[in-house]
């Protein structure tokens, strides 16, 4: 089993394939490569859906409105950004913010595969809808099944998935906010329950996918992957 030192050297690894990643259209137009950020030891993951703009501009994802509610969020259940490992499904910006195409989906899984394994969570907690589906893989809508907490086999990990409401949803609706809140304050109890024993419900992997360019002279830069 690798140790904490040599997964964060393996994490980096990842990053540097998706750094140089052409998978699929996205490379065409991202200005960044969003790999996710926080915590490389985390317990808790999120896993949101996609970059939007100040994410594709600044290489580090949840950094507007909905990040801020996020920590807000976070700090009430006495957690911070810190403590945490913060991932999208995809780690490039679509176009106008437009919704994820299926082949996109498929293109990128194998990274969010791969931070599973290596940072080793216990709760992954699913924002918005086309992560929760994903990773649940079923097409059952966040509205239905927010706040339920579920022993799930993701990609190489057994965890604990709990699909929450996207902060993003929650900015300008005070009862979507309200159910937010709620269900965010039942994750300390979520993770007191540690790493779930029975693999059950493993989704199907992803099919082949185009290997990504070797960029040498790339280096990871720390506020750009923010490990801590």
């Amino acid at each position: 089993m690798a140790s904490a030192a040599e997964r964060r050297e393996l994490l980096k690894a990842v990053y540097q394939e998706a750094r140089g990643c052409v998978a699929c259209a996205l490379h065409e137009t991202r200005t960044s490569v969003v790999f996710g950020a926080g915590n490389a030891d985390a317990e808790l993951m999120f896993v949101g859906e996609a970059p939007g703009a100040n994410e594709d501009l600044q290489g580090l994802p949840f950094v507007g409105q909905a990040g801020r509610l996020l920590e807000q969020l976070l700090a009430e259940i006495g957690m911070q950004r810190d403590d945490v490992f913060i991932a999208n499904t995809l780690k490039c910006r679509p176009p106008g913010n437009r919704d994820p195409h299926p082949h996109e989906l498929e293109a990128c899984r194998r990274y969010l595969d791969r931070q599973l394994e290596l940072i080793e969570p216990t709760v992954v907690c699913t924002l918005g809808n086309f992560a929760t589906k994903l990773l649940r893989g079923e097409p059952t809508g966040i509205s239905r099944i927010h706040g339920q907490a579920e022993v799930r086999t993701i990609g190489p990990r057994t965890v604990r998935l709990y699909p929450l409401y996207h902060p993003a949803a929650a900015l300008y609706t005070p009862s979507t906010l309200a159910m937010l809140r709620e269900d965010f304050s039942r994750i300390p109890e979520i993770l007191a329950l540690g790493q779930p024993a029975t693999e059950v419900s493993p989704v199907q992997p992803p099919g082949p996918v185009a290997e990504p360019v070797d960029d040498p002279a790339a280096t990871v830069e720390q506020d750009q992957l923010g490990l801590f």
